[in-house]
């Protein structure tokens, strides 16, 4: 490949890995959106999340769209491919946030719908979509920089979201024990809650993807110890 030609290369790699970190910001703010329309029971926020998601989609189109003509007029190899085949899954991944995000606002709709909203015990889920939002944004300053080290970071991390879930999970169901009427909007409230452990889930596999990229290894389904033998 002669200089010119891969400047031009080096170029589009530039350009799609910005649009992905561009897509990252629009699905973080997707998910503020949705914590904050929670916590107040706005309607008019969940509305503006849902909204959103046409525009996530249309990203994440125009992101593919992109990879596959590198891909088909480059050929790249070694690492700059498993840097576009990261590229691709990482968008998956942000696009699959987005809908966790639009689940949250429509759950936000139903309860406060149901004349639940100021009964139920929302504010529990706080510390758990802090977690997931604060995760995704790691994993997306992890990807710019290629940090396989804040990579292992947020596998760890995710474990904490999941422990959160599950001693929600245990409140919610006591809550519905004490006054049976309340079931049908708790219901709406633990899938927001799977919702956002679903969105630290999405943040973990883009550290794996970041670890692939690196290091050439696929760490998924990989126990945390041996990817941490991967990285160093």
């Amino acid at each position: 490949m002669d200089k010119h030609i891969s400047s031009q290369f080096d170029a589009e790699l530039s350009s799609v890995s910005t649009r992905l970190l561009e897509l990252g910001g629009l699905v973080e703010s997707q998910i503020r959106h949705a914590v904050y329309s929670l916590s107040q029971f706005n309607t008019e926020v969940a509305d503006q999340v849902i909204a959103t998601e046409a525009q996530v989609n249309a990203m994440e189109v125009e992101i593919d769209r992109d990879l596959s003509s590198i891909i088909a007029r480059r050929q790249p190899t070694a690492i700059d491919l498993r840097l576009l085949i990261a590229i691709s899954k990482i968008t998956a991944n942000l696009e699959r946030a987005g809908d966790e995000s639009e689940k949250i606002a429509r759950m936000v709709k139903s309860i406060i719908n149901s004349g639940s909203s100021r009964t139920l015990p929302s504010s529990e889920l706080r510390i758990a979509s802090d977690l997931a939002s604060g995760l995704l944004r790691k994993a997306l300053d992890a990807f710019a920089r290629l940090d396989v080290t804040e990579a292992v970071s947020i596998l760890k991390e995710d474990d904490l979201i999941d422990a959160e879930f599950d001693g929600f999970v245990r409140k919610l169901v006591t809550y519905m024990m004490e006054d049976p009427r309340t079931i049908s909007a708790s219901l709406d409230l633990l899938f927001v809650a799977k919702a956002i452990e679903r969105i630290g889930d999405h943040a973990k596999n883009i550290a794996e993807f970041i670890i692939y990229v690196v290091k050439g290894a696929d760490v998924r389904h990989v126990a945390l110890s041996d990817v941490e033998s991967v990285v160093q």
